[in-house]
């Protein structure tokens, strides 16, 4: 059986993988044009590059389930560390074929990640501290995200675009070192069948099904938004508020900075209000943003930061409730899978739609009416799930 380290080791090291599976495609942003320059990338090339890692989260997500289930929580988790270091160094090794496969690779290992954690979670945490355990996750992701995209184009124009994508590497570096040593490096290294302690498995909820099918709603509708969102609001900062291209990008950073307050708050709020008056909150604080936006659009500071504290927030209360629902870690990796598969697919699709709706009517209204559908799909789907969870569980 595998070694499980103290909860507070375990939970830091949660933090740190965290750390690498959003920020080494989130850094390819701020130093696409320089990239462009050089490798002569057309533009759709270039939004393959943050495109392609969303689709591995779908279409892998089910192989991410399998392999965490086969060869262990613990060694997908080095699976997951040390496939973003090698895409890391082949996407920065040359030219555009290389970029290409190491943003592939990327993809792959933050898709077995993505499935990974929660089932670590769910396995090694305490009912009372999985909240605890995936709000530290969530806002893990959101840190890592924020800090690559500051750090990658001053690093760009001081070195070149090569050693600013290839410098995320050290967060998977400092990462694998912390695992190996608190699993130890058999435990790591070695594959070995997931092993479930006493006490975890629980009978099956009843109408499970269809509570897996609204948290799917949910997590494809919060999906949509945050990639919609992270996409576009820089641009409509700069049309609709005439902003500089640099203060639009700065002022979309509270979208990603809030995500922190959400992901933390979370299991903060859980322990004085219902999951539900919780899931409700951060639905009425994501119908703000496209809303606000619409509505008034000078506050749109506002509606960044209430829409950070519902995206982080957002996540972490759907990945919860499947860890509560799911009877035993062969369902809570196939519920997982499900969820973030169907839901990413979504996600893909986020961008390219709403930047189609957006020119092919000339008016930001349309695409913020599509981000208002998505929004109010998380809201009722989510709401009316994480309800119908088992509170004890």
């Amino acid at each position: 059986m595998a070694r499980v380290p103290k909860s507070w080791i375990l939970l830091a090291c949660i933090g740190l993988l965290a750390l690498n599976l959003r920020g080494p495609f989130v850094a390819v942003a701020p130093v696409v044009d320089i990239m462009q320059a050089d490798l002569g990338f057309s533009p759709v090339v270039l939004g393959l590059l943050t495109s392609i890692p969303v689709l591995c989260f779908a279409l892998a997500a089910p192989l991410a389930s399998l392999t965490a289930r086969r060869f262990g929580a613990e060694f997908a988790v080095t699976l997951t560390i040390l496939g973003v270091l090698a895409g890391v160094i082949v996407r920065s090794a040359g030219g555009p074929a290389l970029v290409i496969v190491g943003t592939v690779m990327i993809g792959l290992a933050i898709t077995i990640g993505n499935i990974g954690v929660p089932l670590i979670v769910r396995r090694d945490f305490s009912p009372r501290r999985q909240g605890t355990a995936m709000g530290v996750y969530t806002a893990a992701l959101n840190i890592g995200s924020f800090l690559t995209s500051m750090v990658a184009a001053p690093l760009a124009e001081l070195a070149g675009w090569q050693i600013s994508l290839a410098s995320v590497g050290i967060l998977a570096v400092v990462a694998i070192i912390f695992w190996t040593m608190a699993v130890g490096a058999r435990t790591a290294f070695v594959p070995a069948a997931d092993v479930v302690p006493g006490g975890q498995e629980h009978p099956a909820v009843k109408g499970s099904g269809w509570i897996t099918a609204g948290l799917t709603a949910g997590f494809a509708g919060q999906a949509f938004s945050y990639y919609a969102v992270t996409a576009w609001l820089p641009s409509f900062l700069n049309d609709e508020l005439g902003m500089s291209a640099s203060a639009a990008g700065a002022g979309s950073s509270l979208f990603q900075i809030f995500a922190i307050v959400g992901g933390l708050g979370v299991p903060l709020a859980t322990k004085y209000f219902s999951t539900t008056t919780t899931a409700v909150t951060l639905g009425v604080m994501w119908v703000t943003v496209p809303g606000g936006l619409m509505l008034a659009p000078d506050l749109w500071w506002l509606w960044s930061t209430f829409g950070g504290v519902a995206q982080g927030g957002g996540i972490t209360v759907i990945f919860i409730a499947i860890i509560k629902l799911a009877r035993d870690q062969v369902s809570a990796g196939r519920m997982s899978a499900t969820v973030q598969g169907l839901g990413y697919c979504f996600a893909a699709v986020a961008p390219p739609l709403v930047g189609f709706v957006h020119n092919a009517t000339g008016s930001w209204t349309p695409a913020l009416l599509l981000v208002l559908a998505s929004t109010l799909t998380f809201f009722l789907s989510t709401t009316l799930s994480v309800r119908l969870v088992p509170k004890g569980r």
